[in-house]
């Protein structure tokens, strides 16, 4: 491993937690937007959701065109980061203009397409025999970066504030990408383009099954971190300032916990297994969240916490996983065609929990997060049997 990789994995980290801050910026002042706007439920659905459908489409218009493996990494990141930065910086002037907000926020995550698959990229390039662990501390940095509108929220009095401030660290985000974050020397030079990539990848079994995989465990993760603060104020009746403290310790500091455990262990025992034990754990807290609901505020918030870091502990494996099985020369591409299709799905998940909590309660509704997790257990059972078939067969040849 080259002296400098540390180095390199602490910038591109740092400028994952000061560009992510603009994922959930709107989301984490919509009880001030809602009373401003006057928003419906539908309309806060559809601000939300708007993120992870424009983020969905950047990454599938990166994949087609393999924009992470043909551009340079490092500069891709910056614009991106620049790019949202200005969208958020314009959303406080819309006023009752609802679905230019939308809009806004629609090319915010188109913008974020370049921030988050491209930081893996750029992580593998300089670790390619301990990616689990590097990858493991880039989450955790999303995970910071993604709480910390949370933290501003609770901390400053105004909303607009909140997103400015977003805006201005997302640009410090660019300014540290372009000046200080490179490749590493495991990178390949610029392949081909190849927009067929995205049918090898479905092709694969191993590179299917791990994508199958995160799409269980992306139907859970940001319908959990989007909806924890209304969650949670149901079942404790607590005040927003707690609500918002809570939100960015179970999504921020048990996020990134459950990263860096997740990456540490995967090196060690195995991908398929952490991400296992990391999509079983998270699961039942889903089915557990609905017996806490009304309990004492250490039980519920140990629970959160818990939930909070297996939630995304898994996260890593999956992107470690498929960029050991995905053709060397598109690995960028095999992320973000992964995160494209896990986010897109996340949007359904985002939108329908809300719904689905107006008419059964958040109590009964919250438990509904589990499929994802079950589902994501099957596909790694099988992955892990698909695995264990290919050792034998190796062996007996």
């Amino acid at each position: 491993m080259s002296s400098s990789a540390p180095r390199q994995l602490a910038l591109t980290s740092a400028a994952q937690i000061l560009a992510m801050g603009l994922w959930f910026s709107a989301s984490s002042v919509v009880p001030a937007l809602r009373a401003e706007w006057a928003l419906s439920t539908q309309g806060t659905v559809l601000l939300t959701a708007s993120v992870q459908v424009g983020f969905a489409a950047g990454a599938l218009v990166s994949a087609v065109a393999n924009l992470a493996d043909r551009l340079r990494p490092e500069r891709l990141l910056a614009a991106s980061a620049a790019a949202g930065a200005l969208l958020t910086l314009l959303f406080p002037l819309c006023g009752d203009q609802f679905w230019l907000a939308v809009l806004l926020r629609f090319g915010t995550g188109m913008a974020l397409a370049g921030v988050y698959p491209v930081g893996m990229k750029i992580v593998v390039s300089w670790f390619p025999n301990s990616r689990g662990l590097a990858l493991g501390v880039l989450l955790a940095a999303l995970a910071l970066g993604s709480a910390s509108p949370h933290l501003l929220a609770g901390s400053l009095p105004e909303w607009r504030t909140v997103l400015v401030v977003a805006a201005l660290l997302a640009l410090g985000a660019a300014a540290l990408a372009v000046l200080f974050v490179r490749v590493g020397p495991a990178a390949r030079r610029s392949p081909p383009w190849e927009p067929r990539y995205l049918l090898t990848m479905a092709r694969d079994r191993r590179q299917r099954l791990i994508a199958f995989g995160y799409f269980g465990h992306m139907w859970e993760l940001y319908a959990f971190w989007t909806w924890i603060p209304a969650y949670a104020a149901a079942a404790s009746k607590a005040s927003p300032g707690t609500v918002s403290l809570l939100a960015f310790t179970v999504i921020g500091v048990g996020g990134a916990i459950g990263c860096l455990l997740g990456g540490a262990l995967s090196d060690r025992f195995g991908r398929i297994d952490v991400a296992l034990a990391a999509l079983a754990v998270s699961g039942t807290c889903c089915l557990i969240s609905a017996f806490v609901f009304g309990a004492h505020p250490a039980v519920l918030g140990t629970l959160l916490f818990v939930w909070g870091l297996a939630a995304i502990a898994d996260s890593g494996q999956f992107s470690a996983a498929l960029s050991e099985a995905a053709d060397a020369r598109y690995v960028g591409t095999a992320l973000t065609a992964q995160t494209a299709i896990g986010f897109l799905l996340s949007a359904l998940t985002i939108q329908g929990l809300p719904v689905l909590a107006d008419a059964v309660g958040w109590r009964a509704a919250a438990p509904a997060l589990a499929v994802g997790p079950l589902l994501g257990v099957i596909a790694m059972v099988r992955l892990r049997r698909t695995s264990l078939d290919q050792i034998s067969k190796s062996v007996i040849n």
